[in-house]
């Protein structure tokens, strides 16, 4: 016996203020070669392991990466070390921001914003659009003076969280503490967003 069925698409969206930070940035020293230019870089390091190691400051990742420099007249090695940074107490995001250019980073880019409680985020958007599919499927099954029936299928429709990031200067000459209070570095919200499509029968 042929079944009935509607289909609906639903969408759901949750908006929090960010509670953690991400930053990324990078050092890079040049050498007659590639030992002096990791020995170069080496020594420079320290002060900024130093920076990072505060309290509510963690790196998720550190990549070396040395290579020849290449064209005319640039003889030499260059090694580079960039950060991943996850900031996740953010009192400590302007000072730090302002102590990391203090050294001079060759590049410096953030803040993204994140959520600490992502996956609570995303399920009361899903929660959001598996409601918004079932009031259209209700809407159209009374327009057709029947009833809702059982769902049959279910199918993700994927959904974003739209980061929002700020791309930093460096200071104005070495050494020099940057005052950054003015770039308004202040939390963000944070839009976590879903979507699915259900199948239902039509009693």
């Amino acid at each position: 016996m042929h079944v009935a069925e509607i289909e609906t698409r639903g969408t759901g969206q949750v908006e929090r203020i960010a509670d953690r930070a991400i930053i990324q940035l990078s050092f890079a020293q040049t050498g007659k070669d590639r030992a002096k230019a990791v020995s170069a870089l080496t020594e420079r390091i320290g002060a900024v392991e130093a920076v990072l190691g505060r309290d509510g400051v963690q790196v998720r990742d550190r990549r070396l990466s040395v290579h020849q420099r290449e064209g005319k007249g640039r003889a030499g090695a260059v090694a580079q070390q960039s950060y991943t940074v996850r900031i996740s107490d953010l009192a400590v995001l302007n000072d730090l921001i302002a102590d990391l250019v203090t050294v001079e980073p060759s590049n410096l880019t953030g803040p993204y914003w994140e959520l600490a409680d992502h996956d609570g985020a995303q399920l009361e958007a899903q929660r959001a659009a598996i409601a918004d599919a079932r009031g259209r499927a209700e809407g159209y099954a009374v327009a057709l003076g029947r009833e809702l029936g059982e769902l049959l299928r279910i199918t993700d429709g994927g959904g974003n969280n739209g980061p929002v990031s700020v791309a930093l200067g460096r200071a104005s000459s070495a050494g020099e503490r940057l005052d950054i209070a003015e770039l308004s570095l202040e939390p963000e919200p944070v839009t976590v967003s879903a979507a699915c499509t259900m199948i239902w029968t039509i009693a």
